[in-house]
C-alpha cells in the first residue's frame, strides 16, 4: 500500500513499506526470554535484543488476555474499548456471560482501520474465543489454530489452512497449539506478504512451566526459529504480551486461595454478594478459573464501603478499590467492573466458592495471573528504535505504535 497515516482512536499510525508482525505471546514474563536467551536455545531472540530494541512496558490490569489482546489491537486501555475481562457480569443482562461478543466492544481496531484503507491484513490467534473480537469489522485473513479445520473463505479470508501450515489441528491443551500460530504466520507470509499480521498465542506452556524449565525453554526454541523465518522475509517484528506468570501456591504445592464468596457468604449472608472472576473463559483445565483479580457486586453503595475495610484485612490482598478509583487507576469502564475491585498479590490467587472450583486438571502447582504483580511485559523489536524517549511509560498497547511509528 502506498505510504500514509492513519488515524484509530486518537492516534496516527504510519504505513510501512515492509511487512509489519505484531506477535502478543501469552503469558510471556519477560523472565522466560532471558533464561531462554541465557540457556542458548533463542540465538535469534539473543541477537535482536542486542541489536533490535529490548524494553519492557505494563499491560493492562486486570492481566488477562481478552482486555489486553484488544488493547493492542485498539492502541488505547479498557475505558476506551470496553472490553475488561475474558467474562463479567451484563447489568442490561442481568446475567454472567463471556466477553467475548463484538457487541462489547466500543471502538474499532487498527487492524480494521488498515485493511479499510487498502493494506492486507491477517490475524491469527490460537483460541477461537479471540477470533471474532480481534477481527471484528476486518477485511482480510482472521483464524484460529483451534478452528482451523472449519475454515472458509466467506468467515475467515482463507480456506486452506491445515494444507497450508501441512499440521493437523492441535489440542487446544497444547504447546502445538501456538506452534501452529507461528507455523500459520510464516506461510502467510510467504503467500502473500500481508502489510500487517497480528499472531496472538495461549499460555498453557506458561501456567505450567517456570521460566529456565525444560518446558519453557522448549517453547521459546520453538518460536525462535519462526521468530528468525519472519525475519529473513523482511518483517518488521514487535514482539510483547498480554501479561506475566507467577507461581500462585503454597509451599506444598496447594493452590494459595481466597475463597472470596464463601468468606463474604459467611460475613452477610448468602446471595448478598456476588464475586465475578474475569479470567473465567472456557478453557479452565490449566487454571481451575483462579487469577489475581476479581470484581464484587453489592446491594447498594454502603454496604461495598463496609465490605471493602474486611476484605482489605485478608491475607494476601494487594488492593481493594471502589468502582471508581479502580476505573481510574486500571483505565477500566466503570460500568462494567462491579462495586469493589479486588487484586490479590503475587502468589496468591481469588476464588468464588470452593464447591465452585475443579482443581482435579491441576497437575503441576499452579501459576496464573490477573494482577498488578503480571502486569511487567517484555517489548521487542527486531529494529532499532527512532524517537521513543526513555520517560515515556511503555504500555503493551504501544507495540503497533512502535511498530509503524518508531522503526526505520
Amino acid at each position: 500500500m502506498q505510504p500514509n497515516t492513519i488515524t484509530v482512536n486518537g492516534r496516527d499510525y504510519r504505513t510501512k513499506e515492509s511487512p509489519v508482525v505484531v506477535v502478543c505471546v501469552d503469558g510471556c514474563e519477560p523472565d522466560y526470554l532471558v533464561a531462554a536467551v541465557n540457556a542458548g536455545v533463542a540465538p535469534y531472540l539473543a541477537r535482536i535484543m542486542t541489536s533490535g530494541a529490548h524494553l519492557l512496558a505494563d499491560c493492562v490490569v486486570p492481566s488477562f488476555t481478552n482486555p489486553n489482546n484488544l488493547s493492542i489491537v485498539t492502541g488505547v486501555p479498557p475505558s476506551v474499548h470496553g472490553i475488561c475481562g475474558n467474562y463479567f457480569y451484563d447489568r442490561d443482562l442481568g446475567a454472567e456471560v463471556m466477553m467475548n461478543d463484538p457487541k462489547y466492544l466500543r471502538t474499532g481496531t487498527i487492524l480494521a482501520a488498515f485493511a479499510d484503507a487498502g493494506a492486507t491484513v491477517a490475524v491469527v490467534t490460537a483460541k477461537d474465543k479471540l477470533r471474532t473480537l480481534l477481527g471484528h469489522k476486518m477485511k482480510g485473513i482472521c483464524f484460529s489454530s483451534e478452528k482451523a479445520d472449519k475454515v472458509t473463505m466467506a468467515e475467515n479470508g482463507i480456506d486452506d489452512v491445515l494444507q497450508m501450515v501441512g499440521m493437523p489441528v492441535p489440542s487446544v491443551y497444547s504447546a502445538e497449539l501456538s506452534e501452529f500460530v507461528f507455523a500459520a504466520g510464516v506461510q502467510l507470509m510467504k503467500r502473500c506478504r500481508p502489510d500487517l499480521m497480528y499472531l496472538s498465542t495461549t499460555d498453557y506452556v506458561q501456567h505450567k512451566a517456570a521460566p529456565g524449565s525444560k518446558a519453557a525453554n522448549d517453547f521459546y526454541h520453538m518460536m525462535d526459529g519462526y521468530l528468525a523465518q519472519l525475519d529473513a522475509e523482511g518483517a518488521i517484528i514487535v514482539l510483547t504480551a498480554d501479561h506475566g506468570m507467577n507461581d500462585k501456591h503454597d509451599a506444598t504445592g496447594a493452590p494459595n486461595v481466597v475463597y472470596l464468596q464463601d468468606l463474604l457468604d459467611e460475613w452477610v449472608g448468602a446471595e448478598r454478594a456476588r464475586v465475578i472472576l474475569p479470567i473465567t473463559d472456557p478453557y479452565v483445565v490449566h487454571h481451575g478459573a483462579l487469577g489475581s483479580f476479581a470484581t464484587v457486586y453489592a446491594p447498594d453503595p454502603a454496604t461495598a464501603q463496609e465490605w471493602i475495610e474486611r476484605i482489605k484485612a485478608i491475607e494476601g490482598m494487594d488492593a481493594v478499590l471502589t468502582r471508581e478509583q479502580a476505573a481510574e487507576q486500571f483505565e477500566l469502564p466503570p460500568d462494567r467492573i462491579g462495586d469493589i475491585v479486588v487484586v490479590s498479590g503475587r502468589n496468591v490467587v481469588i476464588g468464588t466458592s470452593r464447591v465452585k472450583h475443579d482443581l482435579s486438571g491441576l497437575d503441576v502447582p499452579l501459576r496464573s495471573h490477573g494482577g498488578v504483580t503480571e502486569q511487567r511485559v517484555p517489548l521487542v523489536c527486531n529494529r532499532p528504535l527512532m524517537g521513543v524517549g526513555a520517560g515515556r511509560r511503555l504500555r503493551n498497547f504501544d507495540a503497533l505504535d512502535i511498530a509503524l511509528n518508531h522503526t526505520a
